[in-house]
């Protein structure tokens, strides 16, 4: 623990690793600000001096993981051309599993406040899934012009269906229910094989 008055780095992201932790290890239900704060070996009132309470915590969170995932997404351009394009999109879909992907989903929408700051910023234009949405149809449409995919694929039904589906199996998804991926590995090549 830091001691008094001496600045703590990577506040943010130090939080939001903790509460990470907390959810994959013991579920959505045990994730509180003391939790968090015991979890990344800080002091108990350093959560609250950095966001305005638990919901804005909780919904940051949301946010800046969509946000890192986002980026991921559109990194995928740059892939054109390279490994499988059943691999490249699974790296992307599979990101939005990662870091309590439907615990920290399915805490964020029990906790009205930060459901609301979520919707509120995304439809202001933080990044989300409609963001994830069209890079994977941007990255479709440059394979179909490396004849990678086929022209009769629609490159937006496929990044629809495919983050469409991803958004379905974290809404519903619990920390005691099977791994998403492999479904979601088989939805991805079915919809990239045509």
């Amino acid at each position: 623990m830091a001691p008094r008055g001496v600045a703590t780095p990577d506040v943010r992201e130090r939080l939001f690793a903790a509460a990470e932790r907390v959810v994959e290890r013991e579920g959505p239900g045990a994730l509180t600000s003391r939790s968090v704060t015991t979890e990344a070996g800080c002091a108990k009132g350093l959560l609250h001096t950095h966001f305005a309470g638990f919901d804005e915590f909780v919904a940051e969170l949301c946010l800046d993981r969509f946000a890192r995932t986002a980026a991921k997404a559109r990194a995928l351009s740059r892939l054109a051309g390279q490994g499988t394009v059943a691999h490249n999109l699974e790296a992307v879909a599979f990101a939005l599993f990662d870091s309590g992907g439907p615990a920290i989903s399915g805490l964020a929408m029990t906790r009205p406040a930060a459901a609301l700051r979520i919707r509120e910023a995304l439809e202001g234009g933080a990044p989300g899934f409609t963001t994830i949405q069209e890079a994977i149809t941007g990255y479709l449409k440059a394979e179909q012009g490396l004849g990678r995919v086929a022209g009769t694929i629609a490159p937006d039904t496929v990044a629809l269906a495919i983050v469409g589906t991803a958004h379905h199996l974290l809404m519903t998804g619990r920390p005691d229910t099977p791994d998403p991926r492999p479904a979601l590995g088989r939805l991805v090549a079915a919809m990239v094989d045509g």
